[in-house]
């Protein structure tokens, strides 16, 4: 089915202000003061576009999957990725025809599923919900790629990539053995870490719980779907693909805390290759970091003891959840305050729309002349005082905040006077914004009876 393409959504159509108007006196405020900020509008804008876009002219990817459609690919096609399972994995994003909503769909190439018990895997892994694991909803075997292939149903973040492109590019490190930080020649910060150290942990606290592992954990298992906000992706895949060959639960559990501890060597060294020289990478973590950061490294590499769970490193990150937790408090405090500025935005669309119903209304009751005559005649030259403004020249005067400002006190009702002019310029009203406020209620009213 053709799709029409999208047009671009307009996230520019309020701009910061400039320079001269950033710091106004606290009685003014410039157009910005009404809306949310720009960074947080832009940032739900190009996630709002990255969903609804569908602009993939691939021809070998099939138009539907199951109850999926629209797919369009998350990554190269040709390159895909192997990892640890051995077989190449392709994401696609694609919407689902039964709820409506946008799903990421990872799909194993070349794989034959011997065993039908292994779905059982999936429901397994269904009932696991944490906000930093991406859940998985269903598997399914199919053969519209024209081979026999495995598709797992993933939750999808728009705009999310993985931790190694978000710190090394999808190019990877410069070919250079040194141990350090090289990009921008600075260390991730500790703060930073530690968060990436309890979310972690976290997510892994549920998963073990469940008597579950990730079994494997890297750069690219993690997804990055906000600022410094991460998502284990990949949940139930080993298990399902290596069905037939158990293993031990707690050996796999603690191999996902040698896989954490291995990440964060690289992370705080700023190098994909400083697992290749241990020794020296831990004497620059010991040299950069704090002695606890360490700690926690070594902890989860079993270099403290043979015995690890994740009960024991969330005793040991303890007084560090208070950081992360304050963190979060205040991000939640900064989203409530951006939305109680949209609370009751719709209360000058309702203005509008009573104007819209009152004026230029060619007849009501028997009375060709109503929108023209009484209340509603003021009414009428308020509309044109707010919106129907020219300048010294006769041109149209398109003030938004001048729009914005007078309906806002027309809609809080406030003593304020105004002086309405007639078109012909023979007479003028002075009036307050209480007075058409209450004209407005009376022919509303009289319309409704």
């Amino acid at each position: 089915m053709a799709r029409l393409p999208h047009e671009p959504l307009q996230y520019h159509m309020y701009s910061g202000p400039p320079s001269n108007v950033a710091n106004l006196p606290p009685q003014q405020k410039h157009i910005g003061h009404f809306f949310i900020s720009d960074t947080l509008r832009h940032e739900l804008t190009e996630k709002n576009f990255a969903r609804l876009n569908y602009t993939s002219t691939d021809p070998s990817i099939p138009n539907e999957v199951n109850q999926y459609h629209s797919l369009m690919p998350l990554e190269d096609t040709d390159r895909g990725t192997r990892g640890a399972i051995g077989y190449v994995t392709v994401v696609y994003k694609a919407q689902s025809s039964r709820d409506g909503l946008i799903y990421a769909l990872r799909r194993i190439e070349g794989f034959r599923l011997m065993n039908e018990d292994a779905m059982s895997v999936v429901e397994t892994w269904r009932k696991i919900q944490h906000p930093n694991i991406a859940s998985l909803y269903e598997a399914f075997t199919t053969t519209v790629f024209d081979d026999n292939s495995l598709v797992l149903v993933y939750d999808y973040y728009p705009l999310a990539v993985t931790m190694r492109d978000f710190y090394f590019g999808q190019s990877g490190m410069a070919p250079s053995g040194a141990v350090g930080p090289v990009q921008h020649n600075q260390s991730i910060p500790e703060a930073t870490l530690w968060s990436y150290v309890i979310q972690l942990a976290s997510a892994l606290s549920t998963v073990h719980a469940m008597g579950l592992a990730f079994r494997t954990i890297t750069l690219e298992h993690i997804l990055m779907i906000d600022k410094h906000r991460l998502s284990l992706d990949r949940a139930g895949i080993l298990d399902l693909v290596t069905y037939d060959m158990p293993g031990n639960v707690t050996q796999f559990q603690r191999e996902d805390l040698s896989c954490i501890g291995r990440i964060l060597i690289i992370l705080a060294c700023g190098n994909l290759h400083a697992l290749t020289h241990t020794k020296e990478a831990l004497a620059f973590i010991q040299r950069t970091y704090s002695a606890s950061f360490k700690q926690v490294i070594m902890y989860l590499l079993g270099r403290l003891g043979p015995g690890r769970n994740v009960e024991d490193l969330l005793r040991i990150v303890g007084p560090r959840i208070f950081d992360e937790l304050n963190a979060q408090q205040r991000q939640n405090d900064l989203l409530q305050a951006e939305l109680s500025r949209e609370l009751e935005n719709a209360r000058l669309v309702r203005l509008l729309t009573k104007f819209g119903f009152i004026n230029e209304r060619p007849e009501f009751n028997r009375e060709a002349d109503w929108s023209e005559t009484g209340d509603r005649y003021l009414i009428k030259l308020f509309r044109d005082f707010v919106f129907h403004q020219v300048d010294e020249h006769g041109r149209p005067v398109v003030d938004m905040a001048h729009v914005l400002t007078c309906l806002n006190k027309l809609d809080a009702g406030v003593s304020e006077r105004v002086m309405l002019t007639s078109r012909d310029e023979q007479s003028c009203l002075i009036v307050s914004y209480r007075d058409i406020k209450q004209c407005i209620e009376n022919a509303f009213h009289e319309l409704q009876q």
